[in-house]
């Protein structure tokens, strides 16, 4: 039996890990997302028990008292918190992952202080690396969480010298990482190298605009699977390692992902302070960065324009997120289908403030999965849609990015509407969206704008259709 014990343990972690796999695996499609989510859930329980047996977990009452309260407050949480807020739950939710990592290591630190061992260098050097990505991630997501939430400004945040800084306090980090390592029991160098990681994560994120979050939360997120895996080379857990570096690379891979959808470099998302972090603005009235008209209709006009199309393509944004009216919206194309009415609904990569925030929200209204149609699947297919119908989405929609050399977004992939016979914009005003740039599309001759907010004009848009 005692041989037995290690040999099904790292058999249940291998079973773990392709579960881990799988699950990544059917997170990719809407339609398996939801039972992706089950098998790695199945497969976090299994390494969760394995280790247990193979650390001589004796406690049970208290790791039992530990599960007992975190699945509480995260059941409250999941049920409590809109699904506009998920962005800001992703944002703690990558924290805290950060700080169990970091705490794992100074844990460590000091059951080996306490016991007099020597240190190996080994996992000195796991402990650092967890303590500074820990670090990072637990106060970078933190104060994504903030500039998400409205608690401070959402526009980028920068002073003089602001880059060499940061530079100093990297530098302090490595000399007392580099004193560390030779002399490793050195309690206050330690907290200090602890708190410098802290600081850093603040600086890495305040100088980042809300245009952006999609990339940070997508970035922290691969940061927090890193530090996990670090935490696994600290206490020898192989289980730990091969989970920190699946969500590592996922994380990366999305974030390059969400890069190249805004045509930009990573190094420019973070440190070109790009956006103005706030897509609030004026009314109908107020104009934008320049002196053209806009054509206004109202939700009549906009309904027989919808109820006598073959064609409509709902293009989400933002804006209905605020607005909750994702439920409203599907009863509109549930309206629409009905008098025979084709419609889909075009999904770009940063719509939103969190990667997949579109999908997310229009899952919850129920969305049937076959109607979402990616940026480049759905942009050949506008030329043929009589109408398209822009719900608070802005920058994602600007012509601009196609044929403006001199915009700031030029060059970033954009949903094409434009092309589209007829365009209906429902916005609040003329306000600029994340990039603080004007939007061209608002002023073409195919446009027409709906102002006032995307759950009302919906809903007021549904009940003209009825009457139609």
């Amino acid at each position: 039996m005692s041989d037995f014990l290690p040999t099904g343990i790292q058999l249940t972690y291998l079973v773990a890990a392709s579960l881990f796999i799988l699950g990544l695996k059917k997170l990719g499609s809407p339609a398996t997302a939801r039972n992706g989510n089950i098998v790695a859930a199945v497969g976090m329980l299994l390494a969760i028990a394995a280790t247990m047996l193979d650390q001589h977990v004796l406690n049970y009452q208290m790791i039992l008292l530990g599960l007992a309260i975190g699945s509480g407050i995260g059941a409250i949480v999941a049920y409590k918190v809109q699904m506009t807020e998920m962005p800001q739950m992703v944002g703690l939710l990558n924290g805290l992952g950060g700080a169990a990592s970091a705490l794992v290591a100074v844990a460590e630190f000091w059951r080996l202080l306490d016991s007099s061992q020597a240190i190996p260098l080994d996992v000195n050097i796991s402990m650092l690396l967890d303590v500074l990505i820990g670090g990072v991630t637990f106060t970078g997501s933190f104060l994504a969480f903030a500039k998400l939430q409205g608690l401070i400004s959402g526009s980028p945040i920068t002073f003089p010298f602001q880059q060499p800084f940061n530079l100093l306090l990297l530098g302090a980090y490595i000399v007392g990482s580099a004193y560390l390592i030779i002399t490793p029991d050195s309690l206050p160098i330690f907290l200090g190298v602890v708190g410098v990681s802290l600081v850093l994560g603040v600086m890495f994120v305040i100088p980042i605009g809300g245009g952006d979050m999609p990339v940070v939360i997508s970035l922290l997120n691969s940061l927090s699977g890193v530090a996990a895996a670090a935490a696994g080379f600290v206490v020898m857990n192989n289980m730990l390692i091969i989970a920190g570096a699946l969500v590592g690379a996922s994380g990366l891979i999305l974030t390059e992902i969400m890069c190249k959808a805004m045509n930009r470099s990573l190094f420019s998302v973070l440190f070109s302070a790009f956006g103005t972090g706030s897509s609030s603005g004026g009314g109908a009235a107020s104009g934008g960065a320049t002196d053209q008209s806009v054509r206004s209709i109202d939700p009549e006009e906009g309904a027989m324009m919808l109820g006598y199309a073959r064609s409509v393509v709902i293009v989400p944004g933002y804006g209905m997120a605020v607005a909750q009216a994702q439920h409203s919206v599907r009863e509109l194309s549930d309206q629409l289908e009905k008098m025979g009415v084709d419609v889909k609904y075009a999904i770009h990569p940063v719509a939103g403030r969190m990667p997949g925030h579109m999908n997310v929200l229009l899952a919850e209204a129920n969305v049937p999965y076959t109607q979402l149609y990616d940026m480049d699947d759905i942009n050949p297919q506008f030329d043929q849609a009589d109408v398209a119908l822009v719900i608070g989405a802005n920058d994602v929609v600007n012509p601009a990015a196609r044929s403006d050399t001199n915009s700031p977004i030029y060059g970033m992939p954009i949903l094409e509407v434009d092309r589209a016979k007829q365009t209906i914009v429902i916005k609040r005003g003329m306000s600029t969206g994340f990039a603080g740039v004007d939007n061209e599309l608002f002023y073409k001759d195919k446009t027409t704008m709906l102002f006032g907010s995307a759950k009302d004009m919906v809903a007021k848009l549904v009940s003209e259709v009825k009457q139609l």
